[in-house]
C-alpha cells in the first residue's frame, strides 16, 4: 500500500498497515482513497499501544491525515451536520481537556469523550449558520445578524473549524444557539481514543456502544485508573488486536527526559541509581535540573507532581502562604482542579452545560476573580476549545493534619473545585506542560516501601508518568524547600474573552 511521504520506523509502517487493514474490513480503503457506505457487521476493535516517543501520536495525525484525505467527515463536540447515510465520519477522543489540547497544539481536532457523549441541542434558526458554515447549506439570512457578522462567523470558521467559536465571532452567547444537551442515541462510525491507558471499564463500555470500529492508542507503562487492580483496559483484547510499538522514533532519540523515561525499564535499576542518573543528565544538559527547592513561580500554570496525598496539601498551603493568600478568599491566577459537578438529578440539564464547558473532573483551571452573583466565579479551563466561563462554584482547600477542608466561599450548588499548586501523579496522567516539577522525596519513600503494580516497582511506574508529562523541562526536586515567588499572581496570559455565564438561577436552588 502506499505510506504517507513522511518516513515511519518499520513498526510504525507495520503500524500503520496494521490500521489500514482494519479500515479496509470497515470499507474504508486508504490506499487508493475508496470510502463505501458504513455496513452493519462485527464491530471492529484495535489497540496501538508504546512508551513515551514510540510514536503513537504521530500515527494518529497521520492516519487521521489519510481518513480526512479520502472523505471522512470529522465529527467534533460541538456540532454535528444532518448527516448522509452513506457518509462516513470520525471521532478523535482523549479523556481530559488537556490530554485533547495536546493533540489540537498537533493539528489534530480531538475532543473529550464527554462532548462525544453529550450533545449540543441548537437553535432551528441558529443551526441553519451551522449548516452553512460546515459546507452543508447555502449562506442564510438572520435577521438579527449583519452580513459583516456572518462574514466574520465564517472567517472565524475557517481558522479554527470549530463553530461555537464562528457563532461567537458573529457576536451571539453560547445560550443564544445552545437550547440543551442530550445524551447520545445513535451510533457514530470510526473512534480514535487517545490516552487510552486513563479509561475505566464504564467508559470503555460507552464507546464500544457508539463505535463500530474503535482504535485505542495508549502507553502500557503509565498507572492504571483506580480501583481497576492495575489493568488497562487494551490488557484485555486478543493478542491480534493489539499492536506494541518498541523502537522510539528518531525525532525523539536526542531527548534526555525521554531517555530517563526508558531507563526506567531496566529491571536491575534502583532509586539511588536513578537519582544518580537525573544528576549526571542535569550536569550536561539544561532541559534536566536537579533542583534544591520547588519553584513557586511554576506552581500556578504547572503543578507540582506528587505521590502522598498529605505532600500535596501541605505544597498548596505552602504555596498560599508565600502569596499571603487569605484564608477567607481566593486570589486572581490561583490554580484550581475540578472535583466534579455537586447537583441534584433535577437539575441534570445544568450539570451537562458545566461538563460541556470544560468542567469535568480533574479538568485545571484558573481562578480570575468572583462572578456577578454570590457564589459565582470566573474561570480559564485550561486546554478547554471556549476556556473562559463563569459558574457556581464550591471551592474546598485542605489543611494539613485537618480532616475536613475549609471553604473560603461556596454556591450551595454547582463545579466543586480542589487547590491545583500541586497534584497527585495518577491525577497529572493525560496532561503535559512545557515544564514540570517532579517531588522526588515523595518517590523515595514509594521506592522504600517496595509496593509493586503490575508486576513493576509503584516508584518506577510513578517516576516513568512523572517525567513524562514534561515537554521541554524536568525539574527534579530533591529538597522540601519553597522559592520564594517573582511576583504576585497574574492572569494577563490568559485569554481576555468574557466570559459565557452558566447560570443556576437563585429560584433553581431548593
Amino acid at each position: 500500500m502506499t505510506l504517507p511521504t513522511l518516513i515511519f520506523s518499520d513498526d510504525q509502517a507495520e503500524a500503520y498497515d496494521r490500521v489500514a487493514e482494519m479500515l479496509r474490513g470497515a470499507g474504508i480503503d486508504l490506499s487508493d482513497g475508496l470510502v463505501l457506505p458504513a455496513q452493519a457487521g462485527k464491530p471492529r476493535l484495535m489497540a496501538l499501544v508504546g512508551k513515551a516517543g514510540s510514536g503513537k501520536t504521530l500515527l494518529l495525525a497521520e492516519l487521521y491525515k489519510a481518513l480526512e484525505a479520502a472523505g471522512v467527515e470529522i465529527v467534533s463536540g460541538d456540532y454535528e451536520s444532518k448527516r448522509r447515510r452513506d457518509k462516513r465520519t470520525l471521532a478523535i477522543l482523549a479523556p481530559t481537556n488537556k490530554a485533547a489540547s495536546v493533540l489540537r497544539m498537533r493539528g489534530v481536532p480531538a475532543t473529550t469523550i464527554h462532548r462525544i457523549l453529550y450533545t449540543p441541542v441548537y437553535d432551528p434558526e441558529y443551526e441553519r449558520i451551522a449548516e452553512w458554515l460546515t459546507g452543508q447549506g447555502e449562506k442564510p439570512e438572520i435577521e438579527a445578524l449583519s452580513e459583516t457578522a456572518l462574514d466574520r462567523a465564517f472567517a472565524s470558521y475557517q481558522g479554527h473549524k470549530s463553530v461555537p467559536a464562528a457563532l461567537a465571532a458573529a457576536g451571539l452567547r453560547g445560550s443564544d444557539f445552545i437550547t440543551g444537551w442530550k445524551r447520545r442515541e445513535d451510533p457514530l462510525d470510526l473512534g480514535f481514543v487517545d490516552e487510552s491507558s486513563m479509561l475505566d471499564e464504564r467508559q470503555f463500555d460507552d464507546l464500544q456502544e457508539i463505535f463500530p470500529n474503535l482504535l485505542l492508542f495508549g502507553d502500557p507503562a503509565q498507572l492504571a485508573p483506580v480501583n481497576q487492580s492495575g489493568g488497562m483496559v487494551f490488557d484485555t483484547l486478543k493478542p491480534e488486536q493489539k499492536m506494541e510499538l518498541h523502537r522510539v522514533h528518531r525525532q525523539d532519540a536526542d531527548n534526555p527526559i525521554l531517555d530517563l523515561a526508558h531507563a526506567l525499564a531496566d529491571p536491575a535499576l534502583e532509586f539511588s541509581d536513578f537519582e544518580k542518573m537525573i544528576e549526571d543528565t542535569a550536569r550536561r544538559d539544561e532541559r534536566v535540573v536537579w533542583g534544591q527547592r520547588v519553584e513557586v513561580d511554576l506552581m500556578a500554570r504547572s503543578p507540582v507532581l506528587v505521590w502522598r496525598n498529605n505532600t500535596r496539601i501541605r505544597l498548596i498551603n505552602a504555596f498560599r502562604a508565600v502569596h499571603d493568600a487569605p484564608d477567607t478568599e481566593l486570589l486572581a491566577g490561583e490554580p484550581l482542579i475540578c472535583d466534579g459537578i455537586e447537583l441534584p438529578l433535577k437539575h441534570r440539564k445544568k450539570r451537562l452545560d458545566l461538563e460541556a464547558r470544560g468542567l469535568i473532573k480533574g479538568a485545571q483551571v484558573i481562578y480570575l476573580g468572583p462572578g456577578r452573583k454570590p457564589g459565582f466565579s470566573r474561570l480559564h479551563v485550561m486546554g478547554a476549545e471556549d476556556p473562559q466561563v463563569s459558574a457556581a462554584s464550591i471551592v474546598k482547600i485542605e489543611k494539613p493534619d485537618e480532616e475536613e477542608p475549609f471553604i473560603p466561599f461556596a454556591a450551595r450548588m454547582g463545579a466543586t473545585f480542589l487547590h491545583g499548586a500541586a497534584v497527585t501523579i495518577h491525577k497529572a496522567q493525560g496532561s503535559q506542560w512545557d515544564t514540570v516539577q517532579v517531588f522526588a522525596p515523595d518517590l523515595f519513600v514509594a521506592a522504600r516501601m517496595g509496593r509493586v503494580e503490575a508486576g513493576q516497582p509503584l516508584w518506577k511506574r510513578l517516576a516513568y508518568v512523572a517525567i513524562t508529562r514534561a515537554q521541554e523541562r524536568l525539574i527534579w526536586v530533591v529538597r522540601n524547600r519553597l522559592s520564594k515567588p517573582s511576583g504576585p499572581l497574574v492572569v494577563d496570559d490568559l485569554r481576555s474573552a468574557s466570559a459565557a455565564p452558566l447560570m443556576l438561577e437563585a429560584e433553581e436552588i431548593g
